[in-house]
């Protein structure tokens, strides 16, 4: 059986893989600024817009696992950019805060991340601009809804279905 790929098919595909290589630099384990990784920038992004972050809720903030989230606060806890106190309302939880140290970090990082942000912006012409991100909020929604969908089967009989 003979499958149609249509050009748009292809240049959708095209797009995702090359987000995923573009947006690699901000996925890698290497430290970019202030001895922190992009991942763990996140975490502590997360905590200091909350002031104070349940650990359960930034599973969800990150999209990871409790694992990976545990790995990634870890090493800030031991830099002393993280505290972690047991939650009020349960000795089992655990809520995270930033240090005097962390706020700190934080705020370092967001300067050196700006000049960034800002070169991006840059590259698209200034009338196109809302449009351009609009467009890319919508595709990445798009992407979110349909993530957990893997391709299972037969090359042949191959079929998409939730994992």
């Amino acid at each position: 059986m003979k499958i149609e790929i249509q050009e748009r098919d292809r240049e959708i595909l095209t797009i995702i893989m090359e987000l995923s290589k573009a947006v690699r630099c901000c996925r890698q384990d290497d430290v970019f600024c202030e001895d922190v990784t992009f991942a763990q920038f996140a975490v502590l992004d997360a905590v200091a817009g909350s002031r104070s972050l349940n650990m359960a809720n930034l599973h969800d903030v990150l999209s990871v696992n409790k694992s990976t989230t545990t790995r990634l606060v870890a090493p800030l806890i031991k830099k002393n950019l993280l505290i972690r106190e047991k939650a009020e309302h349960d000795s089992r939880a655990a809520t995270l805060r930033l240090t005097k140290q962390g706020k700190e970090v934080h705020e370092k990082v967001w300067k050196c991340l700006l000049s960034f942000v800002r070169a991006v912006q840059e590259e698209i012409p200034e009338g196109k601009r809302d449009s351009a991100l609009a467009g890319a909020a919508t595709f990445l929604a798009a992407l979110r809804n349909v993530s957990s969908m893997r391709c299972v089967g037969e090359s042949d009989a191959c079929s998409c279905r939730c994992a």
